[in-house]
């Protein structure tokens, strides 16, 4: 299989990869809907936007995310933390998305927006979406993922299934680079 070569943005989201930045690359002016659509707005057949469906679908799509949102017209600098991610995350799964990398989603958030976002990772990963998350966050490493790599300038210095591994290995990775010695997978230590 010939690996991927991606050249242009529009190369990965053609194969239905899409990125949420930990900045959340939102235009704070901007409702909901304008967000969600910002540079691939929908049209009427004479090349207007058409506000009325890109205003139904963002319901559509936010309602799945979160049934409570209501903030649809009010500019996303108005709306709290979570709402935001909302959006972001909303942007991402409309256009069809099969991998959605997630940089530091969490990080501004406060504890129930942390939990609203991490039942949503959990939710996409059940609808059969890959997530790549991107976190130094341990408690968000071992609550919502499967598999966890960790890099060093650019290198990867460890892989291991979650179930497999500790907060002390994993910290043992950032810091030294390695796992010690002695180290075992807990699934083995379980069966020994």
């Amino acid at each position: 299989m010939k690996s991927p070569n991606f050249i242009r943005l529009h190369d990965a989201r053609d194969l239905g990869i899409e990125t949420i930045y930990q900045t959340l690359a939102l235009a704070d002016h901007l409702n909901a809907p304008a967000n969600l659509f910002l540079g691939r707005e929908l049209k009427t057949r004479f090349g207007n936007l058409d506000d009325t469906r890109m205003m139904a679908e963002a319901v559509r799509v936010l309602k799945r995310l979160n049934p409570n949102f209501k903030n649809l017209n009010d500019p996303v600098s108005s709306l709290s933390g979570g709402q935001r991610q909302v959006i972001a995350i909303a942007r991402a799964i409309y256009f069809d998305v099969k991998i959605l990398i997630m940089d530091e989603p969490t990080a501004a958030l406060g504890p129930s927006e942390t939990a609203m976002v991490g039942s949503l990772i959990e939710q996409l990963r059940d609808e059969g979406i890959g997530i790549l998350l991107v976190s130094h966050d341990m408690h968000d490493v071992f609550e919502l993922c499967d598999r966890v790599i960790v890099m060093n300038k650019g290198r990867e210095v460890g892989s291991h299934r979650i179930e497999d591994v500790t907060t002390d290995d994993i910290l043992s990775l950032i810091i030294k680079g390695e796992l010690p010695q002695d180290w075992v997978p807990r699934s083995r230590k379980a069966v020994q």
